[in-house]
């Protein structure tokens, strides 16, 4: 009886790379006409609100539909032209430590696969240029080349993802009990459960309360939301400190 191997899943944002890939993919959407600059703006302001607080469930099921309405009608092939522009964009984000993390996976016999609620294509195309072993993504329905705007199969968010997982380890031969996740969110938890060896990488609090209970592996690297915490900090205490000044000025006056 052959012995099944064990294999390492990567969620993509803030686990595999800093930030939002859905921020590279907006960009690349307003430079194609796709994007007004008002939703270019609302985009970017969702990747600093996501980088200090993690993902939430509003906030996936409002772009999910946007991205819908954006492909509904649109060839493939206008989409896969935006490709090197994302890519230009991502790649820079992906954090060294966790590329060493899924090579020392693979080195030990492990295959590695990114899973993300990103786009199936976007996440087969960055698994190929970083040497993963395959993709799992969210998919989208084509009809003659044309994109539809519905779904294509599984949506790969909170449950999808451990469903797509288990799918993969069928087809695979995959041992999940020996098998590694890393994740950044909450949203997370049944990829994560879904495997012996769950990781949180960099942590919102809801995942970093589950993962400090069960015993689990944490990783932390973000600096720019600590960052960016701090610098929240510093504003807030400055308007309080101007506020003050103002009462006792008028308690003066």
């Amino acid at each position: 009886m052959t012995e099944l191997r064990a294999a390492a899943f990567f969620d993509l944002d803030k686990t595999l790379m800093a930030g939002s890939s859905g921020l590279h993919w907006a960009r690349a959407a307003r430079s194609a006409g796709l994007l007004t600059r008002r939703q270019m703006a609302r985009y970017g302001w969702q990747n600093v609100k996501f980088r200090l607080q993690g993902s939430t469930d509003a906030a996936t099921d409002q772009v999910k539909a946007e991205v819908a309405e954006m492909l509904r009608g649109r060839r493939v092939k206008d989409f896969e032209r935006m490709y090197p522009r994302v890519l230009a964009g991502v790649l820079p984000q992906v954090y060294e430590q966790m590329l060493e993390t899924a090579y020392a996976h693979q080195d030990a016999g492990r295959p590695v696969y990114i899973v993300t609620a990103a786009s199936h294509e976007m996440a087969a195309m960055m698994a190929h240029v970083l040497g993963f072993d395959g993709a799992i993504g969210a998919r989208s329905e084509i009809v003659d080349g044309v994109y539809t705007g519905r779904p294509g199969g599984v949506f790969t968010y909170r449950e999808g993802k451990a469903t797509e997982i288990r799918r993969l380890a069928a087809e695979e031969g995959f041992d999940l009990t020996t098998s590694y996740a890393y994740s950044d969110s909450e949203s997370d938890l049944p990829m994560l459960r879904a495997v012996g060896n769950p990781v949180a990488v960099n942590p919102d609090a809801a995942l970093l309360k589950v993962a400090k209970e069960e015993g689990w592996s944490i990783m932390r690297f973000d600096r720019l939301a600590r960052k960016l915490k701090g610098a929240a900090a510093l504003v807030t205490a400055a308007l309080v400190g101007t506020a003050g000044r103002v009462v006792a000025v008028r308690r003066i006056r």
